[in-house]
Formats: C-alpha cells, sequence, structure tokens
C-alpha cells in the first residue's frame, strides 16, 4: 500500500510540471505589443543598410522579453509586391518561426508554405536587431504581410 501512495504521489507531481511547463512555454512570457511597442514595421533597402518605416494597417502582435525570437505580428500593408520587390532587400532565407496556437493570425507553416512555392516573398526588415537575430517580413500581393524574428548565423563559429 505504501509503494503505490509514493507512485500516485510521484505521478501527481509530474502532472503538475508538465502542465506548468507548457503554460510557461505557451503563454507566461507572451504578451500583446504594439505597433509603436514594436519599432514600427520597417525594411531594408536595396543597397543600404538603414531600414526604412513601411505603411502599416491592421497591426496585431505579440513578443517577450525572455527570448528576441518569440516576436511574431500580422499585418497589411498599401505597398505592392513589386514597387517592394523592387525597392526592398529579398530575404532569401526566410524561415517563420512557430507562434503560440491562441495567436490565430499566424499561421508559420501556412507563410513557409507560401514562400516556397513564390506566392509571398520575404524582406530583410532589420539586421542584427538583437545579436545574430534578423527581423523578416513576408508579404502577399494582396497585402497582408507577417513579421518575426529568426537567427541569422552571425554567431555561429
Amino acid at each position: 500500500m505504501n509503494g503505490k501512495l509514493v507512485v500516485g504521489f510521484i505521478v501527481v507531481v509530474a502532472l503538475i510540471a508538465g502542465g506548468l511547463m507548457y503554460w510557461l512555454q505557451v503563454y507566461a512570457f507572451y504578451s500583446p505589443v504594439s505597433l509603436q511597442a514594436a519599432g514600427e514595421m520597417r525594411l531594408t533597402p536595396i543597397g543600404s543598410a538603414t531600414p526604412e518605416t513601411i505603411v502599416v494597417d491592421n497591426f496585431e502582435g505579440i513578443d517577450a522579453t525572455s527570448s528576441p525570437l518569440r516576436f511574431r505580428s500580422c499585418f497589411t500593408t498599401p505597398l505592392s509586391l513589386g514597387t517592394l520587390t523592387e525597392t526592398y532587400q529579398v530575404y532569401e532565407k526566410a524561415d517563420p518561426l512557430l507562434a503560440p496556437g491562441w495567436f490565430a493570425c499566424f499561421d508559420a507553416e501556412k507563410i513557409g508554405e507560401a514562400l516556397k512555392s513564390g506566392e509571398a516573398v520575404a524582406f530583410l526588415s532589420e539586421q542584427n536587431i538583437a545579436a545574430g537575430v534578423d527581423r523578416v517580413i513576408a508579404v502577399y500581393p494582396d497585402g497582408q504581410a507577417f513579421a518575426w524574428h529568426q537567427l541569422n548565423g552571425s554567431l555561429d563559429n
């Protein structure tokens, strides 16, 4: 009988710890972020290293202070894809990172597929927005856009 109590206690503690870890990863550190707090949406022009602010509507974003990679946002821009590709640096190795399931506007898998198929185009927003991290913005022809942070490999040995 004593062994069953010990095993039961271990199982209950493990379930509580697992639930807490899940909550910490998915909910605890994220918070909504405004466009002003996100630092505006900018793109880096071809032949320049200084990003320029672009026009943004319907901004929705999340971020966390625990990691520079947790930033995600969804918005629209009236700029045409043709204008963007002629003016700003295309980001060749864009790989959108997964967002928490509750941040419904950002679907990393769908964005990644659109980038691979050419339906959307990724642009360099800001290089080294944090050490070793770039901000990337993917834009669809209808002006729907998504931003995230991803590692740029500059800190690799």
